[in-house]
């Protein structure tokens, strides 16, 4: 299994890209009262027919070339049925792939947050051409960032390839993540 949520994001997300998705939208939902964390991660890439979904839980299922075993959608599933969460996907081929998978915040076998801001700055810098979208709610506050959006402020793709700039949205997207945790009687609430 993968050590934290951050890195089960980078790998959905880079089968997104990698499917050739226009648009990316990764949902990633605490809620405290419930004591559940939902990751979704939403595209419009090539999907996958009816067989191909039947199969894709099983590691020995891959599009890859350089190796046999894909690990990541199992691992994540495997991940979220051991702390009593779930897991959904679905897809149709030509239009796209919706993989949900829910935590129970409180069980000791839920894996933490890990580094999502700098998860989502690397896949912006990885695949500037997509539209990435994300989405950080805490209790019903949302913080989004839409690349489009950046876009229009940067004037220009090239610009994601930057280090300085990739930073910047980092910075960005954490100071956001933080402002939604800050913490209430002394507990950090995500």
């Amino acid at each position: 299994m993968l050590e934290d949520l951050s890195q089960y994001i980078l790998d959905i997300a880079e089968n997104s890209a990698k499917a050739k998705a226009k648009k990316v939208l990764i949902e990633l939902a605490v809620d405290n009262r419930n004591k559940s964390i939902v990751l979704r991660v939403s595209d419009d890439g090539w999907g996958m027919d009816e067989e191909f979904l039947r199969k894709v839980e099983d590691p020995f299922t891959t599009t890859r070339k350089e190796r046999k075993v894909g690990l990541g959608i199992p691992f994540l599933k495997q991940a979220a049925l051991a702390c009593e969460g779930f897991f959904d996907i679905k897809s149709k081929k030509g239009e796209g792939t919706v993989i949900e998978a829910g935590f129970r915040k409180d069980h000791i076998d839920c894996p933490p947050l890990g580094d999502v801001a700098a998860t989502i700055a690397t896949l912006i810098m990885g695949w500037p051409e997509c539209r990435w979208i994300f989405r950080y709610s805490v209790d019903g506050n949302s913080f989004i960032l839409d690349l489009d959006d950046l876009l229009d402020h940067l004037g220009d793709r090239e610009l994601l390839k930057s280090p300085k700039v990739v930073l910047w949205i980092k910075d960005y997207i954490q100071e956001n993540i933080d402002l939604l945790n800050q913490k209430k009687g002394g507990e950090d609430i995500a």
